[in-house]
């Protein structure tokens, strides 16, 4: 089973694969399955691996590493499709007791949130 996984490229090592069969995250047929177990054309495989379900029908067992169009061909992907993907907040980040920011780093913070030149003349005390 952790050799078919590997080769199909569902994992991108063996030994996550191996260990995904260990952990009870690998069912054939509704059954939790061990990394020796056996293969067969028709299975149903189901594969909780980077926090999704991965569903897929065997069409061939290979035993060896393929390429990823090859790989394609080996199974029927079931899987419900994935969750989209959050927009990240691109943030500011500092190492703390690096000093002051550089003139550089002061514009992309600026930049960041929205502030445009006259609201930073504006926001400095008066000098005297």
């Amino acid at each position: 089973m952790d050799i078919w996984i590997w080769s199909v490229r569902l994992t991108r090592t063996r030994s996550i694969a191996s260990d995904a069969c260990r952990g009870g995250h690998v069912r054939v047929n509704g059954v939790r399955v061990k990394p020796a177990h056996v293969v067969r054309v028709g299975d149903e495989v189901r594969l909780r691996h980077e926090g999704r379900e991965r569903i897929v029908v065997v069409s061939r067992v290979i035993t060896k590493r393929v390429g990823a169009p090859v790989a394609a061909e080996c199974y029927v992907d079931k899987s419900p499709p994935p969750p989209p993907r959050e927009e990240t907040v691109t943030v500011a980040v500092r190492a703390r007791g690096a000093g002051r920011p550089t003139k550089r780093e002061r514009r992309s913070i600026d930049k960041l949130l929205g502030r445009t030149v006259t609201e930073e003349r504006d926001r400095r005390p008066p000098m005297e």
